[in-house]
């Protein structure tokens, strides 16, 4: 996929480029340098970007990704035929012209077969020698790269093509992950180094007549670049929202481009003047694509209903991930399987529990449909999802994602779809908490007060009072009731605690009190600590079966709570009795949470409150219930 979108758009974004620069009266030389220029992206700039915005996992940026480096591997071969071109070029003679573009090659071929018996058999002991410091790990990355750009240029090419095998070798290393995480300041701080350069390059007397091509070519570069990936994802099976979000990361040149542009400038195939116009397109398109992905959101709700030519009726790509068949019960719709929204989905199937898990990680996906949940590709912030959500059949919609503005945006999308179920959010603190609750969210959660809750009572436990050496073949273990296990509710008598075992519980930790040799009525609830004492077998066995899952079985509809309006007939028995006096919770199976008297509402009801004829009584209670009262007519 990214190979067929990168190879693509090179080609195209090429071609058109190389039009405009003839529409321009540009030499065939200079059209092609410019229209190449055109075609390379900034991949620092955009896996920045795409890391801030926490995108890099999602589908579009995984094939940015992948595209962009086909864009750098075509550059880098664009850059080494160049040299090779230009040296050969400028030797005397057609003979001497051969040899040396033969011993050019020649040295790249060694460069490419050094570098690929490195990485194979020289470079995985040393880092696993090396990974014992994080230190001399990194320092060592950086030398490589460094020792690599050197001996590239030594051999008559460019710094860059030795830094970037550098990186590809890197990349194959177990330690990828830890050298790219300690890298990233050292990443950011040089890409201001690389801005000074390209304002350095922006010489103004040579651009002067250069600027009406610039705009054309820069606006070529931030609508037909996007336009021209979004078409072959499209043609390809890609929904629009991910070919318009993948191709926004194409909205720019690079400084692959400005490399390219100067070697050209060094071996006389351009002008200084060539050279400006290069850099201005880079200068204006970095700048505006910037903004136009940090606002990709806004910008695609702007745009989606004129890129809906770009999409397929079907598009078999992303549906492909989808798994939920179309009349499967659901009980929860959970967007976001990320480490929490992970582990809300375990405890839900624990409690047997249909889920549809949406996300736009299709590594996160594939792994929890491998576990039974049914999957959907998509962004909840995206209108368009909700088309797919099978909102009429679910109890309940819950957002694992800590984003105040996804959450509201989420919010108000499913009110304007008619959902009629419940909505849980999550919130990174008390004031987005807040905010939540009044905009109409049901349920908040609150995962880092709810973790220190949790961590505070396991900081009080009875463990600390057991004795450090024991002469006897007994252990002690402390094993905490879940929510879901089978255990929560049970008295320590119904516990499956078998008693020739010979385990026993010594005490139980709850709220930060301790409970000292419970007795067999002692009721255990969920969230309690039991410090379990017997042999290293019976513990183990014993743990298991505490942390058996109940037997959860999703309440039907006819058993939820209904709220009616009772009236009081007129020469009814109850006229002139107080709620006490009639038992009313008792008598009737539900409760009084209002009363209706006249154009009076009464919404504080006492149990001393008399009843009078013509009441309207607000009840609450089971359905059932609900029936039989209403079944009775007036009271």
């Amino acid at each position: 996929m990214s190979l067929a979108t990168g190879l693509g758009q090179i080609v195209f974004t090429s071609a058109i480029g190389f039009l405009i620069a003839l529409a321009f009266d540009m030499p065939l030389l200079t059209a092609a340098y410019v229209s190449v220029a055109l075609t390379f992206s900034s991949t620092i700039i955009i896996v920045k970007l795409l890391s801030d915005k926490k995108e890099i996992d999602s589908l579009h940026g995984q094939i940015a990704i992948g595209f962009l480096i086909v864009q750098d591997i075509a550059a880098i071969l664009a850059l080494v035929a160049l040299t090779t071109f230009g040296s050969a070029a400028g030797a005397a003679g057609t003979g001497t012209a051969f040899q040396k573009g033969l011993l050019i090659a020649a040295e790249g071929l060694g460069l490419l077969g050094a570098v690929a018996f490195l990485t194979k058999y020289v470079l995985p002991p040393l880092t696993r020698r090396l990974a014992h410091s994080q230190e001399l790990l990194i320092l060592f990355a950086i030398t490589w790269a460094v020792g690599l750009g050197a001996g590239s240029e030594w051999l008559g090419f460019s710094k860059e093509v030795g830094a970037f095998l550098a990186g590809i070798s890197l990349a194959s290393s177990g330690y990828r992950d830890a050298i790219g995480a300690r890298l990233t300041t050292l990443r950011d701080f040089l890409l201001l180094f690389f801005f000074i350069d390209l304002g350095s390059r922006l010489d103004w007397s040579a651009v002067g007549t250069q600027v009406g091509p610039a705009v054309l070519f820069s606006l070529f570069v931030l609508i037909g670049n996007p336009l021209i990936v979004l078409a072959i994802m499209g043609i390809m099976g890609y929904r629009r929202r991910t070919g318009f979000l993948a191709g926004l990361t194409v909205a720019q040149i690079s400084e692959f481009s400005l490399i390219l542009a100067a070697l050209g400038l060094a071996i006389g195939h351009i002008t200084p003047e060539t050279m400006g116009l290069i850099t201005l397109v880079g200068v204006v398109t970095i700048f505006a694509s910037t903004y136009m992905i940090l606002y990709s959101g806004p910008l695609y709700s702007f745009l989606s209903g004129p890129l809906k030519v770009f999409e397929r009726s079907h598009p078999n790509r992303e549906a492909a991930a989808d798994t939920l068949k179309a009349k499967t019960p659901v009980d929860v719709i959970l967007a976001g399987l990320g480490t929490y929204g992970g582990a809300i989905a375990e405890q839900l199937q624990r409690r047997r529990m249909t889920i549809v898990g949406v996300d736009f990680d299709p590594g996160a996906l594939k792994t929890w449909c491998a576990r039974g949940v049914f999957v959907l590709y998509g962004d909840m912030a995206d209108p368009e999802i909700h088309e797919q959500l099978p909102l009429g059949r679910a109890r309940w919609v819950v957002s694992a994602v800590r984003s105040k503005d996804l959450n509201l945006s989420l919010l108000d999308h499913l009110k304007r779809a008619g959902y009629e179920g419940k909505i849980a959010l999550t919130a990174a603190d008390g004031k987005e908490a807040d905010l939540f609750k009044k905009a109409g969210a049901h349920v908040v959660f609150r995962p880092h007060v709810d973790a220190a809750e949790q961590a505070a009572d396991s900081l009080t436990h009875a463990m600390d009072l057991m004795p450090d050496q024991v002469d006897w073949p007994v252990t002690f273990l402390e094993s905490r009731i879940r929510t879901g296990a089978s255990a929560a509710g049970r008295t320590i008598r119904e516990l499956p605690l078998p008693p020739e075992a010979g385990v026993f519980i010594l005490a139980v930790s709850r709220g930060g009190r301790i409970h000292y040799n419970p007795g067999p009525d002692f009721q255990i609830f969920p969230g309690d600590r039991l410090v379990i004492t017997g042999p290293p077998e019976g513990l183990e066995e014993a743990e298991k079966r505490l942390d058996e899952p109940a037997g959860w079985d999703v309440p039907d509809t006819a058993e939820r709570f209904q709220i009616a309006e009772i009236k009081v007939a007129g020469n009814s028995k109850l006229s002139g009795r107080t709620l006490a006096d009639v038992n009313f919770r008792q008598a009737y199976g539900v409760t009084v949470i209002g009363l209706r008297r006249g154009d009076e509402r009464i919404t504080t009801i006492s149990p001393a409150e008399k009843l009078l004829a013509g009441d309207s009584l607000i009840v609450i209670g089971l359905t059932g219930h609900i029936k039989t009262l209403e079944a009775r007519g007036p009271l």
